[in-house]
């Protein structure tokens, strides 16, 4: 705390003048409050901490040379059970078709608006065919109540349970990195 340099009378910060003589304080005595503060040293200290904080989370870590792997549980079984559904059948444009008031479960490879046509929905089920996806198909959103009217959607699979569709999910991806399990409900 600062101290008025006539009488001696102790300061507030920031104070212009003295109440007790009404001398006026100049900017360098105002200064000298803040300089003794203590809050660059606070700050240092903080800082000190933090960076051996980081050193040693680093250190904790360890190094394995480059070599990490990153394995992800999805879920679901060790192997994947036996489609209780069996193959999609082909509808006339050559593409599988969804079996006819039948729930389950596939693998969303892409939502395409119906305004863009079908045609589109078509196009991109062949290429997704021709990259050895299994049965390729479209459907239309609108006369499934568990997906979002309005949609064109391209899939691949026919699944009893989700987490057989989820155990194909890695090799769908690799024809589209969009693809995604989905509920098909009647």
């Amino acid at each position: 705390m600062t101290t008025c340099p006539r009488c001696a009378e102790p300061l507030a910060s920031g104070q212009e003048y003295c109440l007790v003589c009404g001398a006026r304080i100049d900017a360098a005595q105002r200064r000298t409050r803040s300089a003794t503060s203590g809050w660059a040293l606070r700050a240092t200290a903080a800082a000190v901490v933090a960076a051996v904080g980081a050193g040693l989370a680093v250190a904790a870590t360890g190094s394995d040379s480059g070599r990490a792997t990153v394995t992800t549980a999805i879920g679901g079984f060790a192997t994947a059970p036996d489609s209780a559904t069996g193959e999609a059948p082909v509808g006339p444009s050559g593409v599988a078709e969804w079996p006819t008031d039948e729930a389950g479960w596939t693998i969303a490879l892409a939502s395409l608006p119906q305004t863009a046509g079908r045609a589109a929905a078509l196009v991109r089920a062949r290429a997704a065919r021709r990259k050895g996806l299994p049965q390729v198909g479209v459907l239309d959103s609108s006369r499934y109540a568990s997906l979002h009217p309005g949609y064109w959607i391209v899939f691949s699979g026919v699944y009893s349970s989700e987490a057989e569709a989820t155990s194909s999910l890695d090799d769908a991806r690799k024809g589209s990195r969009t693809a995604v399990v989905r509920r098909v409900v009647p």
